[in-house]
């Protein structure tokens, strides 16, 4: 039978979520159902909002980073029981695929219909309904639920004493800007990094590139409030501006410019890229990670990409592989050697969705988060 859940939910894009009561199917072989415990409010899903991120499915349950304790197993899906506890990757990892076994785990094959919302090996097959109507599972997963069914290559088991609320955050947020930083940035000992933008994402790309060892980690973004925050986890320096990032790091290095520019923007515009390019030495890296319109193009100077030998490089969940990245970076915040906790600045309930966003384009918080009653 199915389960009722409450939802927050978009009907269209652009659009604003709601709350509703959704039916939910019980897990299929390889699916398990989970009580969800807290949801982080990714800068993606207020895209569908905007209608910069079109989806193939209304209405969209938003959602995709998240955690929880499992509260039913699907027939035939060992190496799950109830009571498990679980963070989600929001993109799968099948390990059987071509791109997985090739090691590009965050390219898993199953990560195709996404953006439909459907189960992965079926686009007419969904898991979620309102009023027999069909409903799309934000990345197949759609943590802004009380409870969600998943396809386990996106649920992934952790140590039943790491508190859940904090967990939450390594399924988007802290991969995604870690990785940005040390995979496919990697940065170096010694590097000198620009970060432009600092949300939920390049607050965690500023401690990447800290731990990494980068001996300058210059921070950009508007705001005071977040340049002050990427001084707590392991900014040098802060700027309002890629031009005055850019001179800055010219300066003490001699007129080169920095070794890797990291894009994470909450909202990529045309002109990002270019910025982040015209900030490196020769022979640097630009990662961009931000998201913008789907239609969005960039002009950039294919002169300096070629003759100076520059690296542009694009980066889902930070080019980690979810299934052993996401519990290694759990390790670290045990051993005190990654902040979760601090990058939370404000919690919501479920039903203050849009209110949270409100706050976050205000440039209130560096992490959202829902909680979920016990």
């Amino acid at each position: 039978m199915p389960t009722t859940t409450r939802a927050s939910i978009i009907r269209q894009s652009p659009g604003e979520y709601e709350t509703v009561t959704l039916e939910l199917d019980d897990p299929k072989k390889g699916e398990v159902q989970v009580k969800m415990a807290a949801s982080g409010l990714c800068h993606s899903d207020d895209h569908l909002q905007t209608g910069d991120l079109q989806v193939m499915t209304y209405p969209f349950c938003g959602g995709h980073e998240g955690s929880g304790v499992i509260t039913k197993v699907g027939p035939d899906t060992p190496g799950f029981e109830v009571g498990d506890h679980v963070v989600f990757s929001f993109v799968p990892s099948c390990g059987q695929c071509s791109a997985c076994r090739r090691g590009d785990f965050n390219l898993c094959d199953k990560g195709a219909l996404l953006l439909v919302g459907s189960r992965a090996d079926d686009a007419e097959d969904f898991r979620m309904k309102l009023d027999g109507q069909n409903v799309g599972q934000m990345c197949g997963i759609s943590t802004f639920s009380e409870y969600t069914t998943a396809d386990v290559a996106s649920v992934i088991k952790i140590d039943k004493d790491i508190p859940l609320k904090s967990a939450a955050l390594v399924g988007c947020g802290v991969p995604t800007g870690f990785g940005t930083a040390v995979k496919a940035g990697g940065v170096k000992p010694g590097d000198v990094v620009i970060v432009m933008g600092i949300g939920g994402i390049g607050i965690n790309a500023v401690q990447g590139a800290a731990h990494a060892g980068a001996t300058r980690v210059i921070a950009v973004d508007p705001t005071p409030f977040k340049r002050e925050m990427a001084q707590e986890f392991g900014a040098t320096d802060v700027f309002e501006n890629m031009e005055q990032a850019t001179e800055f790091a010219q300066s003490i290095t001699e007129g080169q410019g920095a070794d890797v520019a990291l894009v994470t923007v909450g909202v990529l515009e045309a002109d990002h890229p270019a910025q982040a390019l015209a900030s490196i030495r020769k022979g640097g890296t630009v990662v961009v990670t931000g998201l913008g319109k789907m239609t969005e193009l960039t002009p950039i100077s294919a002169f300096d990409l070629t003759l100076m030998q520059k690296r542009l490089q694009g980066a889902i969940i930070g080019a980690q592989s979810p299934h052993s990245d996401i519990p290694k970076l759990l390790r670290m915040y045990q051993a005190g050697q990654l902040k979760l906790d601090e990058l939370i600045t404000k919690e919501y309930t479920l039903d203050q969705v849009t209110e949270a966003y409100e706050d976050m384009h205000e440039g209130k918080n560096i992490r959202g988060v829902i909680v979920f009653d016990d």
